[in-house]
């Protein structure tokens, strides 16, 4: 239920916050972690982010935090405020990640001169902004990330152009049915299937176009890449290495459903229409010419990717660059048979690029990373895996779920190595 935080901050609208009984901070401290949940954040930056408005404040705060949820105490001298505070459902949004972050780290130069209820005037001016994207630009961005994706993958312009469609249809689907609150598995289910019959009516298209027979099967899996749940896997990964076992499980679990229910709902499509996982056709490029259209879509996969997460511009170029850089190195890595030390190397990389270059531009670390590894996430390896699995095939199906768990595992890792080399805060275990 909707949470109507004013009703009871206003009486001492005109009283430094610092002033304000125990029950008015610790509804100030929930909002911010609620928010914070809302739009994406892992457990570690959560805590953070309450530990330093309680600091301010002068209250001491426990908190256990779930993907939906937080549970928390606050104490204040002999008094104390227990709240359990929940979400609908959760989400991704950087650029309100972004002015959480901004608000949290400034609020202790203001907790003196502000009510409580001016603070919760403030959350709701972030909470009330509307996204920097309109819908159809949303829609190209899907499209755009997902052809940079096929491309990265080895299809061809055709595959390309199709997954292009696919995608940008299949999203303003799920878009259009987030805006109607339909629940996950349908909305998911929905929009896989509208991304999937769309590339399969482009391919057939194309072959009555061009009055002979086509087959570009190879880049259907690549249409709904879109749906692939990045945050929370990342930050999941990063939750259960903080020992945060209750986030990092339910963002797991959650991330694992999402896979699960597109992944069948594609193999389901593909048995109905007879396509099955096929390598893309081979094709050969010089290579200066294929390293600068790999960093390039590269960069192009990350940016789109961003976009659909908010990210403002700026910021989906800083992570569009960094992930080109560190998707080439894992693709260069790829390429002598390292699937797995790849992913690890780069999500490192992005790690460690995002950490040097954070105090030039203000933007929060989750921003920039988990955008630009979500590229390296392996789509096709699930796709493949529950296909063959479906199929009977049980020791394919095994084997490509096996690639994935392992390559899926490494990406968080690489970024956990990152932080515990740049940020002393997320080294020490207290």
């Amino acid at each position: 239920m909707k949470v109507m935080w004013h009703d009871f901050s206003s009486e001492d609208s005109d009283k430094p916050s610092t002033t304000s009984p125990i029950n008015e901070k610790a509804g100030l401290i929930g909002r911010v972690g609620l928010m914070l949940l809302e739009y994406g954040a892992g457990a570690f930056r959560v805590r953070a982010a309450m530990n330093k408005v309680s600091r301010a404040l002068g209250v001491t705060c426990n908190v256990g935090i779930g993907l939906k949820a937080v549970e928390y105490t606050c104490i204040e001298g002999t008094e104390s405020c227990t709240n359990a505070l929940s979400n609908r459902t959760t989400g991704v949004n950087t650029e309100k990640l972004h002015y959480i972050e901004l608000f949290c780290d400034g609020f202790a130069d203001r907790v003196d001169r502000y009510s409580i209820d001016d603070f919760h005037r403030m959350l709701d001016t972030i909470e009330k902004s509307a996204n920097s994207y309109k819908f159809w630009q949303l829609c190209i961005a899907s499209g755009l990330a997902c052809s940079a994706f096929a491309f990265l993958l080895g299809a061809g312009a055709i595959e390309m152009l199709c997954a292009f469609v696919a995608a940008a249809f299949g999203f303003g689907v799920r878009k259009y049915l987030l805006q109607k609150h339909i629940t996950l598995f349908a909305n998911i289910g929905i929009a896989v299937l509208a991304s999937c019959f769309s590339y399969i009516l482009m391919v057939q298209a194309i072959g009555l176009l061009t009055h002979h027979q086509v087959d570009y099967q190879a880049g259907y899996i690549c249409s709904m890449l879109f749906i692939i749940p990045g945050f929370p896997l990342i930050t999941g990964g990063i939750d259960l290495a903080k020992l945060d076992l209750r986030s990092g499980m339910e963002r797991i679990t959650y991330a694992v459903m999402v896979i699960i229910v597109a992944a069948m709902t594609c193999a389901f499509t593909a048995s109905i229409c007879h396509f099955k996982p096929v390598d893309f056709e081979a094709y050969e490029l010089a290579v200066p010419i294929k390293l600068g259209l790999r960093f390039a879509m590269s960069f192009v996969g990350v940016y789109g990717f961003s976009v659909i997460f908010n990210s403002s511009p700026k910021m989906a170029a800083t992570a569009g660059l960094i992930g080109a850089i560190a998707n080439f190195t894992r693709l260069f890595l790829a390429d002598t048979g390292m699937n797995v030390t790849a992913a690890f190397f780069g999500a490192l990389i992005a790690g460690l690029l995002a950490s040097a270059i954070k105090r030039f531009i203000g933007f929060p670390r989750i921003t920039i990373t988990v955008p630009s590894i979500v590229i390296m996430v392996p789509g096709m390896f699930m796709y493949k895996g529950v296909y063959f699995l479906s199929a009977g095939d049980i020791s394919d199906g095994a084997v490509w779920l096996c690639k994935a768990i392992l390559i899926v595992a490494s990406l968080p890792l690489g970024l956990v190595f990152a932080r515990i080399i740049t940020d002393r805060n997320f080294r020490i275990s207290s």
